[in-house]
């Protein structure tokens, strides 16, 4: 049994993160989706909180293979990164990731790596999307419909504001 691990900020989640979901939900049997940096929130640079991440991922992922989204905090140590989050999550077999870091990080570990082709990361980019949340642009067609509905629910787009004005 295929067990595959994504593991991301998702600070928000975008459709850029959703086809990387669907491609791995299409060659393995589950799933798990680490939601990374989760002790953070309210900051600039990750405004959404853990359990708003995963509401906007639960709100726009449709796969049919089962899946579970396990937040993982930072050890800002990358000696032992990976034994960190292989305590924290249940067997994975299979990392899907375009990141150089962790990409070496997994494969120095032993784990198979699978990277899958990049989706306009100028565009699908958190960093982009917070951006244009701040100056007011269309953001909204960047995020799957459960993310964008998720962000107005919570005050997203005024928190990004008010933490970018500080």
């Amino acid at each position: 049994m295929k067990t595959a691990l994504i593991i991301g900020r998702f600070q928000p989640f975008h459709l850029g993160h959703l086809k990387l979901i669907e491609i791995a939900a299409n060659n393995v049997d589950k799933l798990i989706i680490g939601i990374g940096s989760s002790q953070e929130g309210n900051t600039k640079e990750n405004p959404f909180t853990a359990n708003e991440r995963e509401k906007m991922i639960k709100n726009s992922v449709n796969i049919k293979i089962p899946y579970e989204i396990i937040p993982i905090p930072d050890v800002n140590n990358d000696k032992i990164w990976v034994s960190h989050v292989k305590k924290l999550l249940p067997e994975f077999n299979v990392v899907y990731t375009n990141g150089k870091l962790e990409r070496n990080l997994f494969s120095d570990a032993g784990i198979e790596v699978r990277s899958t082709e990049i989706f306009n990361r100028d565009m699908y980019s958190g960093t982009e999307i917070r951006r244009r949340m701040v100056s007011g642009e269309n953001w909204e067609y960047l995020v799957p419909k459960g993310t964008a509905e998720t962000i107005k629910r919570i005050g997203g787009v005024e928190r990004v504001k008010g933490l970018y004005s500080v």
